[in-house]
């Protein structure tokens, strides 16, 4: 990520996720490890977005929670991934200061606008996160009409096979240096970026 941050200077911002499972977490010096990758790397913080999916969260929530704050202290982005598949209360989420992203599961956003009880579970959970002063991502966008569907909902961001397949290092790399990921962004039309 630093080295393509390098390659194009409009993207110096880009942001690189990473999944950490509840095996991570097990590590007792997951955050040194992190702090020590950041300095090596010479990455910032903030272009770091760890992702932690709810039911992990929620298993381990009295020794993930102040690991997660001082991760934030550090800079780091944090997100709750496959939001809205697990069983984590109203009332405790709110207590999740340091999470900085939830990110729709895309079996809400698969099923496509026709489906109303998906399409108001994205709704609520686009109104939650805005509410909270959360940023909301919209998993597995495949088709126009989903994209359709997310910007009426004021979805901010969004991932999925409309915008890319997954792709190696050297194709990423070359898409950076043509300038592509500036041609999908004004695609959308502004209204809902790449995560």
């Amino acid at each position: 990520m630093r080295e393509w941050q390098f390659i194009s200077p409009p993207h110096r911002q880009l942001k690189i996720s990473v999944n950490l499972s509840s095996r991570h977490f097990l590590q007792p010096d997951l955050y040194e490890l992190i702090v020590e990758i950041l300095r090596e790397t010479e990455l910032d913080p903030a272009t770091l977005q760890l992702e932690i999916t709810e039911s992990i969260l929620m298993e381990n929530a009295q020794t993930i929670v102040p690991l997660l704050g001082r991760l934030r202290e550090l800079g780091v982005e944090l997100a709750i991934d496959d939001f809205g598949t697990g069983y984590s209360s109203l009332s405790y989420l709110s207590r999740l200061k340091p999470i900085h992203t939830l990110k729709i599961d895309r079996s809400f956003v698969s099923m496509g606008g026709d489906d109303s009880e998906n399409a108001e579970i994205v709704r609520t959970i686009v109104l939650l996160a805005r509410n909270m002063g959360k940023d909301v991502v919209a998993e597995g966008i495949e088709t126009a009409e989903q994209l359709a569907h997310l910007r009426s909902l004021q979805c901010t961001y969004g991932q999925g096979y409309l915008f890319a397949r997954p792709q190696d290092a050297a194709a990423t790399e070359q898409l950076l240096r043509a300038g592509l990921h500036a041609s999908i962004a004004d695609a959308c039309k502004n209204d809902m970026s790449i995560a």
